[in-house]
């Protein structure tokens, strides 16, 4: 035994440093790798020479000198987008259904509509096909929410304002204007990407008075619509937004409300060259034969419109709505709109187009969750307007109304206080 005890020992002596060794080579890396995942952590979170230290979870944009910064927990408009279902989800609205409940169709031009309803599909939105050379509304679908009292009009207030400036002399068309660091943009850049810090500083340069008074002057807060059952004049602020100031105004169109049929009416005025119509929805086929166009104002906007329509195509070719051009090659001229409001995702776009010498506005706005987006809205119109043209709808004349049964209302605006 006295033998045998210490050859016993030998054996675990030398199998416990076998082991030791095994285990030392099979790991030789970590102790490196460990050191240089914390010496990246250190180097990340410290302060950077160049970029300074990271933004705040919260702030979602401080776009110039111009625009406010805005913080997401106290602004609507910048509620991050989140998961939802297929029906109500966790918003207000919801991103799908029948959108036809309820319409009446008697007075409307049936194929225009089958158009209208095929393109939007199983969105919860509005579409709006106007003739813009009368104020004729062709086709409205899903009227309770056209006639509603409106929601932001997220960028597509930025067209307005691109007039209010161009009328204004503070911009021309290809007028360069600093948007952060060495970046420039002109208007038909801002307006194809539609670029918030651009259209803030115009807002901030502009103030109050002067973007009320071309606002009104477009038809915003007063009704589009002439003896139209149940349509709300939507809203314009008596001053500017609390949150984010003129520079809100004028990006985002903050607390302001705008309806379908108001959006289809600013694009008509664009497209017949400054007329603004009141916009009437014949509601029977003898209501179609004895219809007379109504004149609500003549706005002097002729010479600005060949600046604002290249941004217009802008968004179309390469920008914001640029998913058309995978549809149609029509030279339509649109602007998006992409926010929340009221729990709820919006996509706008208001558009028009003209095929052999015929004409016609189409103004979209979906309500939900995420597909709800000023893009999305783009898509909807562009089938649109590609339906339609299977339709023959550009080829075949349209009804003329003889000048002299236009009835002419009151041309003046409503704007006040400038």
């Amino acid at each position: 035994m006295k033998i045998r005890i210490p050859g016993i020992f030998l054996i675990l002596v030398t199998m416990a440093l076998f082991t030791s060794i095994v285990l030392a080579a099979t790991t030789p890396s970590q102790t490196p790798v460990s050191a240089a995942k914390k010496k990246r952590r250190k180097h990340s979170s410290a302060k950077s020479p160049r970029y300074g230290k990271p933004l705040p979870a919260t702030v979602v944009s401080q776009s110039s000198r111009y625009f406010v910064p805005v913080v997401a927990t106290s602004s609507r408009t910048f509620r991050p987008l989140r998961k939802h279902t297929l029906g109500q989800g966790l918003w207000d609205e919801p991103t799908f259904a029948d959108s036809t409940l309820g319409d009446n169709v008697d007075g409307e031009d049936l194929d225009v509509r089958r158009a209208a309803v095929a393109a939007l599909g199983p969105l919860n939105g509005s579409v709006v096909v106007s003739d813009p050379n009368s104020g004729r509304i062709l086709a409205m679908v899903n009227q309770k929410l056209a006639l509603s009292d409106g929601y932001q009009p997220c960028s597509t207030i930025k067209v307005p304002v691109a007039f209010a400036a161009l009328s204004e002399g503070i911009i021309e068309r290809d007028t360069l204007r600093k948007i952060y660091g060495r970046t420039k943009m002109n208007l038909t850049q801002a307006l194809a990407k539609s670029n918030n810090q651009f259209f803030a500083g115009l807002g901030e340069e502009l103030g109050y008075q002067k973007v009320s008074y071309y606002a009104h002057l477009f038809g915003l807060g007063e009704k589009a619509g002439l003896d139209i059952p149940g349509e709300h004049a939507g809203r314009f602020p008596a001053e500017p937004p609390k949150n984010g100031g003129m520079g809100m105004l004028t990006s985002f169109g903050e607390e302001i409300s705008l309806t379908p049929l108001q959006l289809a009416a600013i694009m008509g005025s664009i497209a017949n060259g400054g007329t603004l119509y009141y916009l009437q929805h014949p509601k029977t086929p003898e209501e179609v034969a004895g219809f007379v166009p109504r004149i609500k104002r003549r706005l002097d906007i002729e010479t600005q419109i060949s600046q604002v329509e290249p941004g217009m195509r802008g968004a179309v070719q390469y920008g914001t709505a640029r998913r058309i051009n995978a549809i149609t090659e029509d030279p339509i001229k649109g602007k998006t709109g992409t926010c929340s409001d009221r729990r709820t995702h919006l996509g706008w776009f208001g558009s028009f187009d003209e095929v052999n010498g015929r004409k016609v506005v189409v103004a979209v706005l979906l309500t939900g969750g995420k597909p709800c987006i000023g893009p999305a809205a783009a898509g909807v119109a562009g089938n649109v307007y590609m339906n339609l043209a299977a339709q023959n709808f550009f080829t075949a004349k349209a009804t003329l109304v003889p000048t002299a049964m236009v009835s002419h209302g009151d041309t003046s605006h409503p704007a006040s206080g400038y």
